[in-house]
């Protein structure tokens, strides 16, 4: 696989109630926000929201399929959640190669998840290892 600066890399996957309890039992994160109607209804966002770690998953999922010809480590991924997810939500998530070491096999990956309606719901920068 040849790599180079600017080459894109998505995936997409609808959110759906199923979905948002398979992660809480998976993670052990059973707040009421994801949920609980009733509690999530009395919150700023007026209904329930995905976990912020759900699109995690899907940046991690973008990573790890598009480069499976080439296998990988995971380095490092920050995160900044700019938007709520909605159940029945299409969320996108995309990987953007940024930068290439040249004495190292890392390279940097501007992340950017996004909702059906093409708003921004987080942001971030992933590093990664290629692995021979």
């Amino acid at each position: 696989m040849n790599l180079k600066i600017g080459d894109k890399f998505s995936t997409s996957k609808k959110i759906t109630d199923e979905v948002i309890r398979a992660f809480a039992e998976l993670s052990g994160d059973y707040n009421p926000i994801h949920l609980d109607e009733e509690f999530a209804s009395q919150t700023r966002f007026k209904k329930r929201i995905a976990h912020g770690m759900i699109t995690g998953a899907l940046i991690s999922a973008v990573l790890g399929n598009e480069f499976r010809e080439k296998k990988i480590v995971y380095l490092s991924q920050t995160m900044k959640f700019v938007a709520p997810v909605f159940i029945d939500d299409t969320v996108t998530a995309t990987a953007t190669v940024k930068n290439i070491r040249e004495d190292k096999p890392i390279v940097s990956v501007e992340t950017v998840c996004s909702n059906q309606n093409g708003e921004t719901v987080v942001t971030g920068e992933g590093r990664i290892m290629l692995l021979d």
